[in-house]
């Protein structure tokens, strides 16, 4: 079902569109926390230190990926708001070729690449083959990774962000049945947990693609969506490529944190994996509003009415600080329980470790929020170039917190990596927003 947001009140069809995306953003995170609390509770911590060790190269991977499928949405969006229905559907059939032809080469790549980034990562010769079973499988699957993430972005650029949250949902219990299955009962280790994950992800992504085909006659398409237009392909890559390499550029700031991390070996390896899933939780009402605003936005630059764009950006800040800060608290009095499910209540030092992490993290969780709003409202708009410069930013941040604060300050320095990349990255967004909208609404 498709949802017009260039009418109605703006705060409430933020938070109906939020909530599904919030749902769904929370069971995408069971995924990796089905993995996860499976593995470091059956296989031990060296198995979650190798599971948890992978996150950052993941990101670098598949955020690519999310941010590259985003990108695609935004002109999807921007032809929905504007009633351009024609050039709308001619807009989902490049993104189709266009997403294809990056999934092929990115599986062949980073498969042959595996041994290689484990070395370059400082992986221990201990959790090192684990590691690899684990990071490979999920390569080999990138492609169900990016079909539902394609197809779940342009169905949200239509205003539905209902439908691929309930198949989302459904994979979700698929897959904590198959990490047992495989983990258990077929004895296949962390690489059983990755082929869960494919698995599942595949069938969101059939799942949702079915649905579409039989439900949103507005996608349908036809033969002349699929023609040759280079001016077409531009704009689309113009607006894509750079929200891809955003990620990827943020992506890579997070390795560097990652090999450091690695340094300090398995105890804090595991602590900080278990502590950044609370994280990703706490976090999720924060993105899923940020994603909101990119829809939002984009719908009504399509219907060239800006001053709608100011007022929801204005009221989602308002939402996202508020909810940052019951973040922050809450995070802060449950980590040590939430990570009684991933390690043994024995493990103290693990414990404490989450403890220090996450309280320095949290504090600084309206920072990320505020970040995420302004961010995906550029996006939105079609402004993809400050919100690659913050990517750079936040990859500088990281770096010095990993290779200067880590030095001198040892895990403390670690922990604080995250927060300074937000404020690297918030500065320059919030200078660009105000700029853009200056000249959208120079009156």
């Amino acid at each position: 079902m498709t949802k017009d947001m260039t009418t109605g009140n703006p705060v409430k069809l933020l938070l109906w569109f939020s909530i599904p995306m919030l749902v769904g953003n929370i069971f995408q995170q069971f995924y990796n926390m089905a993995d996860t609390a499976i593995v470091g509770r059956t296989l031990g911590y060296r198995a979650l230190a190798a599971v948890g060790s992978t996150g950052c190269v993941m990101f670098l991977v598949f955020g690519f990926f999310f941010g590259l499928t985003s990108g695609l949405s935004v002109v999807t969006a921007q032809r929905f708001g504007a009633k351009d229905y024609e050039n709308m559907r001619h807009s989902v059939a490049i993104a189709i070729i266009i997403s294809f032809i990056f999934s092929i080469v990115t599986t062949v790549v980073c498969c042959l690449c595996t041994p290689f980034i484990l070395r370059m990562m400082n992986t221990p010769n201990e959790i090192y083959q684990m590691t690899y079973d684990y990071m490979f499988v999920m390569f080999a699957g990138t492609f169900s990774l990016v079909g539902y993430g394609l197809i779940s972005n342009i169905i949200r650029a239509l205003g539905d962000s209902i439908t691929s949250v309930v198949f989302l949902i459904v994979s979700c219990m698929l897959n904590i049945g198959l990490d047992y299955w495989f983990i258990l009962g077929l004895d296949m280790g962390c690489g059983g947990a990755a082929w869960a994950t494919v698995i599942s992800q595949s069938v969101s992504a059939l799942l949702c693609l079915i649905y579409v085909i039989c439900k949103f006659p507005i996608l349908k398409l036809q033969r002349k969506d699929w023609r040759w237009d280079f001016p077409f392909y531009k704009n689309m890559l113009r607006l894509s490529l750079p929200m891809a390499l955003q990620f990827t550029v943020t992506a890579i700031g997070v390795v560097i944190l990652q090999a450091v991390l690695n340094k300090f070996g398995p105890v804090y390896m595991a602590a900080v994996t278990t502590a950044a899933k609370l994280e990703s939780i706490a976090s999720m009402p924060l993105f899923s509003f940020g994603m909101a605003i990119a829809t939002f936005a984009a719908q009504n630059y399509g219907a060239n009415n800006y001053v709608r764009v100011r007022d929801g950006v204005r009221s989602c800040a308002w939402l996202v600080s508020g909810i940052a800060i019951v973040g922050m608290v809450v995070a802060m009095v449950i980590i040590k329980p939430f990570g009684g499910f991933f390690i043994k209540s024995g493990d103290k030092e693990i414990l404490d470790a989450m403890q220090l992490y996450t309280n320095i993290s949290s504090s600084q969780y309206v920072i990320l929020a505020l970040l995420l709003v302004y961010r995906n409202a550029l996006q939105g708009l079609g402004h993809t170039f400050i919100p690659l410069m913050g990517g750079a930013a936040e990859l500088v941040m990281r770096a010095f917190a990993a290779l200067v604060l880590a030095r001198f300050f040892g895990f403390v320095g670690v922990a604080w990596s995250h927060p300074l990349a937000w404020y690297g990255a918030f500065i320059l967004l919030i200078i660009d927003y105000r700029r853009v909208i200056r000249k959208l609404l120079p009156n």
